[in-house]
């Protein structure tokens, strides 16, 4: 079990209190879903992983913000938070089977959203932004809560951040703090990949990462781009 916990209470003021702009920044959706779905991913996750999955939801949320998309009238914060929040769950054991891990990670959050209630077409939409979130090129073009989950993975790598203040990225990493999660997430892809090959079919991100790491164990190049990102420092 992770010993991963909530910030304080104040950072999940609902949307639309009074907050200021750094606290606004680690607000999550404060209904049962989200904390049914945060319970199931610090359980399953090792807390650096589940701290890069919360990470992802609220950079996700910031750039809904600059792109000026509204929740509620732009995409559903509760599917958001899904999408993002459960994007590595493939990796995790709950979720570890013979495909690769972001389908096994989307297949166990469709199972888990169906049985909250979520209705066939919300489940399906994160289905697909999980399936996809490591294929850039496709994933921008399949709607705005695909984009925003692999553009909020990416983001949580340093890509693409200029518009978050200062202000915000470090309230967000103090509340959920990055524990070495690059290395950790890269070795445990290239572990599944190595004890079951059908994790990683030919060109796909594991495979990559399964090529590049190697047997001398060198750092992946998105280790590389992480470490000279704006985050790193």
């Amino acid at each position: 079990m992770s010993d991963f916990t909530f910030p304080a209470a104040d950072a999940h003021t609902p949307a639309g209190s009074s907050t200021g702009d750094d606290d606004r920044s680690l607000v999550l959706p404060d209904t049962e879903l989200v904390r049914s779905l945060l319970s199931t991913v610090t359980e399953a996750e090792s807390r650096a992983v589940a701290n890069h999955s919360v990470r992802s939801y609220l950079f996700a949320r910031l750039l809904a913000d600059h792109l000026g998309a509204a929740p509620g009238r732009d995409y559903d914060e509760q599917l958001l938070f899904a999408a993002c929040v459960l994007h590595d769950i493939g990796l995790s054991p709950a979720a570890d089977g013979p495909q690769r891990f972001e389908v096994d990670g989307a297949d166990f959050a469709a199972r888990l959203l169906t049985d909250h209630g979520v209705p066939a077409a919300g489940v399906d939409a994160v289905w697909e932004a999980i399936a996809l979130h490591t294929s850039g090129g496709i994933a921008e073009r399949r709607g705005l809560l695909c984009r925003l989950t692999r553009d909020g993975v990416g983001m949580d790598f340093g890509r693409d951040t200029d518009f978050v203040t200062d202000a915000q990225a470090q309230a967000i990493h103090a509340a959920y703090p990055r524990l070495g999660m690059e290395r950790e997430l890269v070795e445990t892809i290239v572990e599944q990949a190595r004890r079951t090959p059908s994790k990683a079919p030919r060109y796909s991100f594991a495979d990559v990462l399964l090529l590049e790491r190697g047997a001398a164990a060198h750092t992946t190049r998105i280790e590389q781009g992480a470490a000279h990102s704006r985050w790193s420092a």
